[in-house]
């Protein structure tokens, strides 16, 4: 690497500095994976709308970074970064245009201070070490998506403000409850995954498209029929003993209740969008009745998983499912040309 990392509109090597060809004024400087301690050996043009310092071993914040007043994305992924080393974020009013902020995979405890920030988009926290979301609450409402996946979180708080939310990732943590959702009119996605929840409650969101509640505690499949416009559901390990609450959802394209307790498929009659079905490793005993329960979905289906069920012992098992679904591309692991 040179002893210089030269940023500029015109920059000399493109693996240095990237432009982006469709606004010749936004400016990004990318140093993923040059392993760097600090920023001592590189330059901060005054123009840039981008720096991306993904992976490497910064343990403290260039205070020049706090005078970027064009910067508009800032990527701290995968570096040393403590609670004590992003406390100056909070008093760099010359960057508080900033519309993206990436922590992730850095050495958090708790939530930073980002309250100057007042056009914030993107808030990334995800895989650190916060035990609370105690903090949220100063964090922009103009919010849309926020990832605090791989914590130690375990109440949903302090995040009702968000009403322009999207996307809402909290997989990973230790939830046992979901609350506090009623404001969020505007969500697309919610990601629970591999937490401690028992019962589904949504609040009723009815502009949701996906959801993910894989590995918690659900036991029952009801929650979801007010979330008319949904369209891709997994709740794939988990102790669920049957599908239901389903009939409303006809907007559904990939159901994956794989890995539970079902012994039949139940009450997707009506799911005539339905592409993708996972009901594999359940303990569904037979075939029978599946062409009636499917019939919704007969020529629209092109994935199915049934393997490790006891129906999928039987020798003419995939030839049956075949004669079924006629535009059937995959079952199980295997792709038909």
């Amino acid at each position: 690497m040179d002893d210089k990392i030269e940023s500029s509109t015109a920059p000399p090597d493109a693996k240095d500095m990237c432009v982006d060809e469709d606004d010749p004024s936004s400016t990004l400087l990318d140093l993923t994976s040059y392993q760097l301690h600090d920023l001592d050996s590189v330059e901060l043009a005054a123009n840039l709308t981008e720096l991306d310092l993904t992976a490497n071993r910064l343990s403290t914040l260039d205070p020049r970074i706090g005078h970027l007043s064009n910067l508009k994305k800032l990527s701290l992924r995968q570096n040393l970064i403590t609670d004590a080393a992003v406390q100056p974020l909070s008093g760099w009013q010359e960057i508080s245009g900033l519309e993206e902020l990436v922590l992730r995979d850095n050495k958090l405890t708790k939530v930073p201070d980002v309250s100057i920030f007042k056009r914030l988009l993107v808030f990334d926290v995800s895989f650190n070490d916060i035990s609370s979301l105690h903090g949220m609450s100063k964090v922009s409402n103009t919010l849309r998506e926020l990832y605090v996946s791989k914590n130690e979180v375990t109440k949903m708080e302090e995040i009702d403000h968000f009403h322009e939310l999207q996307i809402l990732e909290l997989g990973s943590n230790k939830l046992r409850v979901m609350e506090n959702l009623q404001n969020y009119t505007n969500l697309q996605e919610l990601w629970l995954g591999r937490n401690r929840i028992k019962t589904v409650n949504l609040c009723g969101l009815k502009c949701i498209k996906k959801i993910s509640l894989q590995s918690n505690r659900l036991t029952s499949m009801t929650g979801f029929e007010s979330c008319i416009a949904l369209e891709e559901l997994y709740l794939s390990h988990n102790g669920i003993t049957k599908m239901e609450g389903l009939s409303s959802v006809v907007n559904l394209r990939v159901l994956d209740v794989s890995s539970n307790k079902l012994t039949s498929v139940d009450d997707i009659q009506n799911l005539t969008q339905l592409e993708d079905l996972w009901l594999n490793d359940n303990q569904i005993e037979s075939l029978e009745g599946i062409v009636e329960t499917v019939a919704g979905s007969k020529e629209k289906l092109t994935t199915i998983y049934l393997e490790n069920n006891p129906c999928a012992r039987t020798a003419d098992y995939a030839a049956f499912l075949k004669r079924i679904f006629p535009n059937i591309q995959q079952i199980d692991s295997v792709i038909f040309s």
